[in-house]
């Protein structure tokens, strides 16, 4: 019973106190009470007009509403083609078409909350990769009506983990307390990444590891994880999140 011992203290330190933590934070945290009596407009992050020559590339997050927000962030895709006055957003929903375009503002709020840029690429190198996240969005396998599930996937965070790791070059990753995002079917799934730079090991996106280039060193359990990013020294929080070790990184 020893080893068993030592694995429950273990998931206890590395998941459990974390998580609830976050959670007795965000009880803390005053937020809409309502999806209609939330904020969803435009956070200001990007131009309201921009430019019709550029191209770009983005990905977002942001803390999702009710108890859940604690646990996850929601995000989605925005892309910016050249020749284009406008933003296109893809956002995987549980209710509707499940992937939604230009459901609401590229940079918008979601429940209230203000998003973060998890990764950008702009000009000449956007232009490279539109092709790359065109194919990525269209060959999501769960984008029809029924395919969504919050957890432990596929939810919106599953929709955006597969564009990412179809599109290494875009070099990113969703953030730790992304949960859905390293849901895989089956029984249990062994992920090389097209460019071998990351390998993701998960049974049923319950429990796994994630360890690469972009990844850093990752413990999944039951939808948090717990790691630490070599690339952009950080450490990643379960629930919690990306916590870099200095400015910038």
């Amino acid at each position: 019973m020893r080893p068993l011992k030592l694995l429950t203290i273990l998931v206890a330190i590395l998941f459990v106190a974390p998580a609830v933590a976050t959670a007795g934070w965000w009880s803390f945290v005053d937020r809409p009470g309502t999806w209609r009596s939330a904020d969803w407009s435009s956070s200001g992050m990007l131009p309201a007009a921009p430019v019709t020559d550029e191209a770009a590339v983005y990905v977002f997050a942001a803390r999702t509403g009710g108890l859940k927000g604690a646990f996850s962030v929601h995000s989605w895709i925005v892309l910016k083609r050249p020749g284009s006055a406008r933003y296109e957003r893809y956002d995987k929903v549980g209710w509707g078409s499940p992937i939604r375009r230009d459901g609401w503002a590229a940079d918008g709020r979601w429940y209230s909350n203000p998003p973060e840029i998890v990764a950008m690429a702009q000009g000449a190198r956007a232009v490279d990769l539109l092709p790359a996240m065109d194919a990525a969005i269209a060959s999501y396998p769960w984008s029809h009506s029924g395919d969504y599930r919050i957890w432990p996937g596929p939810n919106s965070n599953s929709f955006v983990a597969h564009v990412l790791r179809q599109v290494p070059a875009l070099g990113a990753t969703l953030p730790p307390n992304a949960a859905g995002r390293d849901y895989a079917p089956g029984v249990a799934s062994f992920d090389l990444a097209p460019d071998g730079r990351d390998l993701h090991v998960t049974l049923n996106g319950l429990a796994g590891f994630a360890l690469g280039a972009r990844s850093g060193l990752e413990l999944h359990f039951l939808g948090l994880v717990a790691g630490v990013d070599i690339a952009r020294p950080a450490v990643k929080i379960p629930a919690f999140g990306r916590v870099p070790l200095w400015p910038g990184s």
